[in-house]
């Protein structure tokens, strides 16, 4: 890491880190989504329509019954990355998840932001996503620059595009930009295995289908300024009770964010 790294992160929302995981991290890691796969927790599910050839499946929240995303999330060169990254004092963990696309999958996943569907406010906060197999180009994640800058834009449900959760008209809605190709700098990378890409929760992204198997691991990290924002709907992923727990506007101090830097 480069502090020309750094700013290129805080200014474009995305930056790739190439190795960031060693080839005996990658191999365990594989492993264990391998693992995860055949024993899904309680928020795994399918995320494409049965009429897709392939299968786009997602699991959360993990990290506390599968020790190698522990392993991972702890203990790897993740922690130090991200405080570096946001500029933040300390790092918590915010949660895992596990994204598969197998061969043949047409579910596009379309261009969205993520916090809007957190129980989070602030922006001292980062995403990375840890492919453990080759992505080529077409099947990566594509990331627009510069829109980390504080635009909330409305979420909506990816199968069906239902906004669900905020009221109508009370964000923006996300720009047409694969009708508008020339407006956007679009951002992606071809990554290998243990390349990732960390982003900021507000960077709009979006992704193709894939021809092959990608197989990925995101861990969602959060820093000094990050609030309990707690939601009226389900978010995703849901922290039942915690709402009665942790008041508003508070910092996550709770057995289910632990501080991973400085340990």
């Amino acid at each position: 890491m480069t502090d020309a790294d750094v700013e290129f992160y805080q200014c474009n929302g995305a930056v790739v880190i190439r190795g960031l995981l060693t080839t005996e991290e990658v191999d365990k890691l594989r492993e264990a989504i391998d693992w995860n796969l055949t024993n899904p927790g309680p928020l795994g599910a399918t995320a494409s329509l049965n009429t897709d050839p392939g299968r786009f499946f997602e699991d959360f929240c993990n990290w506390q019954r599968i020790p190698a995303f522990r392993d991972i999330i702890f203990d790897s060169a993740i922690p130090e990355v991200a405080a570096r990254l946001m500029e933040s004092e300390k790092v918590r963990l915010y949660h895992d998840h596990t994204l598969v696309k197998e061969p043949k999958t047409k579910q596009r996943t379309p261009w969205h932001q993520d916090q809007p569907y957190y129980n989070i406010s602030g922006m001292q906060n980062i995403s990375f996503w840890i492919p453990v197999d080759h992505v080529p180009r077409e099947s990566t994640l594509e990331f627009i620059a510069g829109s980390n800058n504080g635009v909330w834009y409305m979420p909506k449900t990816f199968l069906s595009e239902q906004a669900k959760w905020f009221p109508g008209g009370s964000l923006a809605e996300v720009p047409d930009i694969d009708g508008q190709p020339d407006s956007h700098e679009v951002l992606g990378w071809e990554l290998a295995p243990g390349d990732a890409v960390a982003f900021h929760m507000l960077t709009l992204h979006g992704s193709a289908g894939s021809t092959t198997r990608r197989r990925a691991f995101s861990v969602r990290v959060i820093g000094d300024d990050i609030r309990h924002a707690p939601r009226k709907w389900r978010t995703s992923p849901e922290f039942e009770g915690l709402a009665e727990e942790l008041p508003v506007g508070v910092e996550m101090e709770h057995p289910l964010f632990p501080i991973i830097h400085p340990r």
